[in-house]
């Protein structure tokens, strides 16, 4: 991903990327070995949880800038939680658009 990336399209492109390296398995890539994880999908969950919870201690103790860093985290494995299930950014709108 590019720095020049605006900030509208990077959930976009970091979704591109995650399917590329689901779809490549780049060697040595980290995003492929969570596709390839002999937990399979446990190791996601597990991840979505520990991210979870830093966030949540994050946003607790006060600290803006560790609560950005783990949202990030957070939204990450969540997006690769979704191309795991052959789901996507577009579902993820719909869902939302529907609940409002």
């Amino acid at each position: 991903m590019d720095s020049d990336t605006p900030p509208a399209e990077v959930l976009d492109e970091l979704f591109a990327t995650i399917q590329d390296r689901k779809e490549t398995l780049p060697e040595g890539s980290y995003t492929a070995s969570l596709f390839t994880h002999e937990k399979g999908q446990n190791a996601v969950l597990e991840k979505l949880g520990e991210e979870t919870t830093e966030t949540i201690l994050a946003a607790k103790d006060g600290d803006d800038e560790e609560l950005l860093a783990e949202s990030a985290d957070l939204v990450y494995h969540l997006l690769v939680l979704l191309a795991m299930e052959d789901r996507d950014l577009d579902d993820l709108r719909v869902e939302l658009r529907d609940r409002f």
